[in-house]
């Protein structure tokens, strides 16, 4: 299975790693984690992020989840998108990227 990717404010994925545990708001309120694939990244960023500064990417290794990876169109956009129904234990996290902005203030990624 391919890399999953998420969004993810700098000081909250820090505040994560000293517990080995990350659950975000939406596993409380939605029942799983958003993510994206590569290609989603930047399109996920612009819409949901596009004014905060503070975000970071988690690049996630499914195979070290212990959850399954569930991909799903829940909204009906005829995308689907991963989705995680289980806190991400902090050492799924493969790697750790930045997002650039364009001139014109969008967000890029990779």
């Amino acid at each position: 299975m391919a890399q999953i990717f998420h969004l993810v404010g700098a000081a909250e994925w820090r505040a994560a790693c000293e517990v080995g545990r990350y659950a975000p708001e939406s596993l409380a309120s939605d029942g799983f984690v958003h993510f994206s694939y590569r290609h989603q990244v930047a399109g996920t960023a612009n819409n949901l992020y596009g004014d905060r500064q503070d975000l970071i990417v988690i690049e996630v290794d499914p195979a070290l989840l212990g959850e399954p990876v569930v991909d799903e169109d829940l909204y009906g956009m005829g995308e689907v998108f991963p989705h995680v129904y289980g806190a991400i234990p902090t050492s799924a996290a493969v790697a750790e990227h930045s997002l650039s902005r364009t001139a014109g203030g969008e967000l890029t990624f990779g």
